[in-house]
């Protein structure tokens, strides 16, 4: 069979409440994700014992082959599925890695659509919705990637939500933020309470009620993910200096940072100017949506 692609987009979390967290250690939480035009690409060659290979920019960053999420969320299928037809996967790993925009989630997810197809199996299919929650909080958002608003770990998600396109540059600095070391700044006690999250919004179709809406919003991670790398505080400062910067905010846990813009002219400009004075950073003109 002909090889098949799937894009890996970028997961972006435009907004991110911890509601609290619960008795068994996990943080429960509420946010708005989007999805990226920047991200992964995974390519399958249908057939074959299952192996993986991974190319590109921040491939030596993506660790061991064994415990990449593509072959674990492939082998948990399999397992899900006997008789799973597999083959060769090749990733071209183009995000940065641990950033705060899901990227192996969304290879995971990626890797899981493409044994669909192969399989021809619905996305829908209950087995294929069990195997994204097993391997991981955010692979079942990224299962389908649109935007939608995620609730419980992970695991909860609204349906498909409408979004006008976004503008956006995005900004790694190249430092590291263990999620594990925000949420212990962050000190929550398990069992100590989960607040309600209000009930889901249709986002405004105006841009400019849109963006107000957002500005309202806040992620909870963002002054602990500073504590822990200040550098955080300036890529965000940077992205509001620049011309046409309607929010700035960090994605996930850190350390990847947004601006929304009032256009991709705009976007690009800006990613084109901090990427000059930031030669070490990670910059990425974009668009959400």
């Amino acid at each position: 069979m002909t090889p098949l692609v799937e894009a890996a987009p970028a997961k972006v979390n435009l907004s991110l409440n911890i509601l609290g967290r619960r008795a068994d250690g996990y943080h429960a939480l509420d946010s708005l994700v989007v999805f990226a035009k920047a991200g992964d690409r995974l390519t399958l060659a249908p057939g074959g014992p299952l192996s993986l290979r991974v190319r590109g920019a921040t491939a030596e960053q993506a660790g061991p082959i064994e415990d990449n999420l593509v072959i674990k969320a492939a082998r948990a299928l399999a397992d899900e599925i006997p008789g799973l037809k597999l083959g060769r996967f090749m990733l071209d790993k183009r995000l940065p890695v641990a950033a705060g925009l899901g990227g192996g989630s969304s290879d995971a997810a990626a890797a899981l659509r493409l044994l669909a197809r192969v399989n021809r199996l619905a996305l829908d299919d209950a087995r294929l919705r069990r195997v994204a929650r097993k391997t991981g909080a955010d692979v079942p958002v990224c299962l389908d990637p649109r935007p939608r608003r995620m609730r419980g770990i992970g695991e909860v998600l609204s349906a498909p939500l409408a979004l006008q396109p976004l503008a956006a540059v995005l900004i790694n600095p190249g430092v590291a933020v263990p999620t594990k070391d925000v949420f212990a700044i962050l000190g929550l006690k398990p069992g100590g309470g989960i607040r309600r999250a209000g009930r889901p919004r249709a986002l405004p179709s105006e841009r400019g009620a849109l963006i107000a809406a957002l500005a309202a919003e806040r992620n909870d991670l963002e002054p602990a993910a500073i504590t822990l790398q200040p550098v955080i505080a300036s890529v965000l400062a940077g992205l509001r200096k620049q011309p046409g910067c309607d929010l700035a905010r960090m994605s996930g846990s850190g350390a990847t940072c947004f601006g929304l813009f009032t256009s991709a002219r705009a976007a690009r400009a800006a990613a084109h100017d901090l990427a000059a004075r930031h030669r070490r950073w990670w910059v990425k003109a974009t668009t959400f949506g």
